[in-house]
């Protein structure tokens, strides 16, 4: 027979699993992570993921990976719970390649001065950990004191994050998505509860001539002049975009990070390619970007000088924004607050993430939130997250949990929490 719960059980079942947040299991699972390959290009995620579901496993989590391509799994871990909806835990499990300039080895998940250092430790392997302790956490705790949960808690850890998405896309592709609650996306955000995101999308501009000798270039279409003209314009399109920032997310931003043309010295170019990234307000579609790139390009006049333009978008990764007094931002908040979090306000990230498809596509309110700094760590040499911050990242994760699938007067709780009797 089931009772209600009261105030007073969710409090202990809160207690509970709080005490068994281990800072050594975050270290260790943290560390487990790093150490394994999955630098994305080229994006051999395999034995990181296995690392990660020999994790949950561990820790009799419910697991299955879902094959997208070929060494390329996104990893689902379930705790016990009820059929209500459920708490979504979002990360990734690939890391940007290493890059020049460390003076520690990027895969050995070494400690030093209270942090864990590492490729991909605060993109976002000490966010996974995190996750996987508290998710463990909160059902040990929840067995030993009887309560059950009214929904359970998954982690959806997805790969491709940092490229072309193919996890993320992947996984809203599925369509047998349960109910969710609310998601909490575990990137790093310097322990701030992040509302507003922006997206992200990729262009490609090929800009095609005509090669001829370069001693009579006229013979000629020079593809790179023409690349030096988009390329201007891009410069100068995102000082306009600066006049109309976000009041969370800040501008919408261009930013060109490859070039690629020319065969030699002496020939006129005949091809020049552009990659640029794109940042997306939340709301922003990304189609109107495409014909805002394609009418952009066309006032430059190209076509005037024998040139033409090949544009395509390879990527796009749509931002969001949660209403700050949406209950779900307001509990998550408060979990932060209680865990010795920094005390910031709710606010808004530069970055993009996966939580924008859940967003936008399931209508799930969803905040960014966890241990490390996206801007002074992701993507740098010597990366590293605080072992402090994953404490308090864990903890306000089973805060979270136990507040949003555990209510007085809701819930059930087993008079025998060792039978069920």
């Amino acid at each position: 027979m089931a009772e209600t719960v009261d105030a007073q059980q969710v409090s202990e079942l809160e207690e509970a699993a709080l005490a068994l947040v281990d800072e050594h299991e975050l270290i260790a699972i943290t560390q487990s992570l790093v150490r394994q390959p999955g630098e994305n290009p080229p994006g051999d995620e395999a034995a990181r993921v296995a690392a990660l579901a020999a994790a949950c496993t561990a820790r009799e989590l419910e697991v299955r990976t879902v094959p997208l391509a070929e060494g390329r799994d996104n990893v689902h871990a379930l705790t016990s719970g009820g059929a209500g909806p459920r708490l979504l835990l979002l990360g990734h499990t690939d890391v940007v390649p290493v890059g020049d300039g460390w003076t520690v080895e990027p895969f050995g998940g070494w400690v030093r001065d209270g942090r864990v250092f590492g490729r991909g430790t605060s993109d976002m392997l000490g966010g996974l950990a995190a996750c996987v302790v508290a998710m463990s956490a909160v059902q040990r705790a929840a067995a030993r004191t009887g309560v059950e949960l009214t929904g359970r808690i998954e982690l959806v850890a997805a790969v491709d994050e940092e490229e072309g998405g193919l996890g993320i896309r992947g996984f809203m592709a599925a369509g047998d998505h349960h109910a969710y609650a609310g998601c909490i996306t575990a990137e790093p955000t310097d322990l701030q509860t992040i509302i507003a995101a922006r997206g992200d999308c990729y262009l490609d501009i090929t800009v095609h001539g005509r090669a001829a000798h370069a001693g009579r270039p006229s013979d000629g279409c020079n593809a790179i002049y023409g690349a030096a003209r988009v390329i201007e314009s891009l410069r100068a399109w995102n000082d306009e975009l600066a006049q109309s920032p976000h009041p969370l997310a800040g501008p919408a931003t261009w930013s060109v990070g490859m070039v690629d043309g020319g065969q030699g010295t002496a020939i006129v170019p005949a091809h020049c390619r552009i990659q640029a990234d794109r940042r997306l307000l939340p709301g922003e579609e990304p189609e109107a970007v495409l014909a805002g790139v394609l009418a952009r390009i066309d006032g430059l006049g190209l076509q005037r000088d024998g040139l033409r333009a090949e544009v395509t978008m390879p990527m796009s990764m749509p931002g969001f924004e949660t209403a700050e007094g949406d209950s779900f931002v307001r509990l998550v908040d408060a979990a932060l607050a209680q865990s010795g979090g920094p005390g910031l306000p709710a606010g808004g990230w530069t970055a993009a993430c996966d939580g924008g498809y859940v967003s936008r596509d399931l209508g799930v309110p969803t905040v960014v939130l966890g241990p490390g700094s996206v801007n002074d760590q992701a993507h740098r040499p010597d990366e590293s997250v605080p072992i402090a911050q994953l404490l308090i990242a864990a903890r306000t994760y089973v805060r979270a949990a136990v507040r949003l699938l555990v209510a007085p007067g809701g819930a059930s709780v087993r008079r025998d929490p060792v039978t069920g009797g």
